[in-house]
């Protein structure tokens, strides 16, 4: 790990690409709920947050609250590397799963996703929370794949073209919609 950076993994899920990450649940670090923030975290101190697959759970308002929580929690120049399902990959199974409710089947884990991002409508919902963003890996509306570098030092996730091995070759099976979001280091909370 890098110094002593202060980096949590918000719904760590069945993948644990982070080892060095302080890992949360829901149960004990709820994106929507600021008390048990306030509980694990002193406001402004933590370098970076990442949450793969998680941001579809919230409505577009729970999203902003929780993106608002965020800021206050993060120092100034933190990030948080967010992944969320692409509308915009053009491949039909892919779009019946992730479609808000899922694919039907109540026990599948997308049942409770909530919304469909892009890149326009979670870029839209950050920047609005007063974050930068930066697009790591999305489709466009043409269904183009767009890849900007980036390390997963600042955090892996696993659903990507970079680390998944089912989208190893020329053809993805399984992508996400990747950015992150940083904290200007000029902005007063």
């Amino acid at each position: 790990m890098e110094g002593n950076l202060l980096r949590v993994v918000i719904g760590v899920g069945e993948y644990d690409n982070n080892p060095e990450w302080i890992k949360s649940q829901k149960e004990e670090l709820d994106l929507l709920d600021q008390l048990t923030w306030e509980k694990n975290f002193k406001r402004e101190s933590i370098d970076a947050i990442l949450a793969e697959h998680v941001w579809e759970h919230l409505t577009w308002e729970e999203g902003l609250k929780a993106a608002k929580i965020c800021f206050l929690y993060l120092k100034a120049g933190g990030y948080i590397r967010c992944a969320v399902p692409d509308g915009y990959f053009l491949d039909k199974d892919y779009q019946n799963i992730i479609k808000i409710g899922g694919p039907g089947d109540p026990n599948h884990p997308a049942a409770s996703h909530k919304i469909v991002y892009n890149y326009r409508s979670l870029t839209a919902l950050f920047e609005s929370s007063g974050f930068q963003v930066n697009l790591l890996e999305h489709f466009d509306e043409n269904g183009e794949f767009h890849q900007n570098e980036w390390s997963g030092e600042q955090g892996v996730i696993f659903r990507s073209k970079k680390f998944d091995p089912r989208n190893e070759g020329t053809e993805l099976k399984f992508p996400s919609l990747i950015i992150d979001i940083q904290k200007s280091s000029n902005l007063n909370t």
